[in-house]
């Protein structure tokens, strides 16, 4: 089962990064923008902003469910075709979400944004670790993952600015005109990978995994809240939890599962996987606390405070040049066990941040936070295929994506939670108490982003090293050894 060689020209090779991080800026953007607009739409259809959630939700689902096939479609139908149709369904989606007149409307069309949206990512960094060699894969990577980190800071200044100025519907046509353009891009020059022969879809895996999974991000919106009881929680997470585990016995007993559960043997996978998820559940909390600490805390403008989590931005598209010169220095075990610790304290500096904190030193935490932040994901993002060869790419991918995508959702929960634990609903009104919340659920994911440096701490200083040009035996021969 080997993938058929192409050899992609210069021209390719320049433009590819670019493609791949126009589609995932779309995805990424379009995750948050949405945020801003639900008052705009529970007035406009006439339902209460809970309602709109689900809009949310059943994107979040539709991503759950697809992406774990869209490794075997890419190897099945090549990767032009899948990353095609990914942008199509997308636009397509995005114009019938613009067009439609009842919430129940906007949800299925949002099904169909996910299908697309689910196969972008894996399919796109599929493309690329199979592009480019190993040397190179940190730099594109770490180049691809900027979209990804400014789509969510972006996100809720345009949507404020589109809610405003225009109307809801254009939060969604946004993403036509990008998309149309990436048709014609992909259509020319994306290399065509595909492997000679797939095995059959394992549908059975689809459905147990898919509805496991589904099911619990469909727990973990609804858990924020607060509509269903706790019977019902608890009956709902019961259940996809027996979906999950049917299906990790189905995994280790078939010759061809739908995610191959045996890339976890791998010790770099293993770590960029079940690191990066720790690490994002952090992470995924703080988009919705900046929000609710400069707005509803702090007082400032939807614009404003999206102006403040610009620095951040800055800041990771800043580092993108520097982060193989840091890894080849350093090596990704001493980048990623320091890195982790550094970002989480850094989350909790934002505990500080208070009515009379002066502006330039929120910009300057913001700043930092988004320069750790970079060099954590592009490093985790790259260790995935550290040690995986040629046929594994895909499932790879797929795995990485998946988690990704859960650690998100669970990062939102959480970070909601937290702060409904620190937050009391009879004091939402009363900004001095939103902030006191929110500055204890940066306390809370700041220690819980340290604990996951422990992750990394079985990784080997030379791990990695055919990535990162980093050789441990040299460089400081005799202290490797030490810690």
């Amino acid at each position: 089962m080997t993938a058929t060689a192409i050899t992609p020209d210069a021209t390719t090779k320049r433009l590819l990064p670019w493609l791949v991080a126009v589609a995932f800026f779309m995805q990424a953007l379009d995750t948050t923008i949405l945020n801003t607009a639900v008052p705009a739409i529970a007035q406009s259809m006439d339902v209460t902003p809970i309602n709109v959630k689900s809009v949310l939700a059943s994107y979040t689902l539709s991503l759950a469910v697809f992406i774990p096939i869209s490794g075997w479609m890419a190897d099945r139908f090549g990767t032009r075709q899948v990353f095609a149709s990914a942008i199509g369904l997308f636009a397509l989606g995005s114009i019938l979400c613009g067009l439609s007149t009842s919430i129940e409307m906007l949800v299925a069309c949002r099904v169909v944004q996910g299908m697309g949206g689910a196969m972008m990512m894996p399919v796109g960094r599929l493309t690329l670790a199979r592009t480019y060699d190993k040397a190179d894969l940190v730099r594109v990577m770490s180049f691809v993952a900027v979209p990804s980190l400014i789509g969510p800071m972006v996100g809720p200044v345009a949507g404020g600015l589109i809610v405003v100025y225009f109307d809801w519907r254009g939060v969604f046509y946004v993403n036509v005109p990008v998309g149309l353009l990436g048709l014609f891009y992909v259509s020319r020059y994306l290399p065509d990978y595909r492997e000679k022969q797939t095995h059959p879809l394992d549908f059975i895996g689809l459905v147990l995994f898919g509805g496991g999974i589904a099911l619990l991000s469909y727990v973990l919106e609804v858990f924020g809240d607060h509509t269903l009881g706790l019977s019902e929680i608890l009956f709902l997470t019961g259940l996809s939890a027996a979906m999950l585990a049917g299906y990790g016995l189905r995994a280790t007993r078939m010759a061809h599962p739908l995610l191959d559960l045996a890339l976890f043997r791998i010790r770099t996978f293993r770590a960029a996987v079940s690191g990066g998820f720790f690490t994002r559940l952090g992470l995924g909390g703080i988009p919705f606390l900046f929000p609710l600490l400069y707005q509803v805390g702090l007082g400032f403008s939807p614009v404003q405070s999206g102006l403040l989590v610009l620095p951040q931005a800055i800041a990771s598209i800043g580092l993108k040049t520097f982060v193989p010169t840091i890894l080849s220095r350093l090596g990704y075990r001493n980048v990623l066990v320091a890195n982790t610790i550094l970002v989480g304290l850094m989350i909790m500096s934002f505990a500080t941040v208070g009515i009379d904190t002066p502006i330039w030193r929120i910009v300057v935490q913001a700043f930092v936070l988004g320069f750790f932040t970079s060099l954590q994901f592009s490093s985790m993002n790259t260790l995935v295929y550290a040690d995986v060869e040629g046929p594994q790419t895909s499932a790879a991918s797929t795995i990485a994506a998946t988690g990704q995508q859960l650690a998100i959702s669970f990062g939102v929960a959480g970070a909601a939670l937290i702060a409904a634990i620190f937050v009391p609903p009879q004091l939402h009104s009363h900004p001095a108490a939103i902030v006191d919340g929110v500055q204890q659920a940066f306390l809370a994911l700041g220690v819980l982003t340290i604990l996951s440096s422990v992750v990394f701490m079985e990784l080997k200083a030379d791990d990695a090293e055919g990535l990162s040009n980093h050789d441990a035996t040299h460089h400081h021969h005799g202290h490797s050894h030490e810690h």
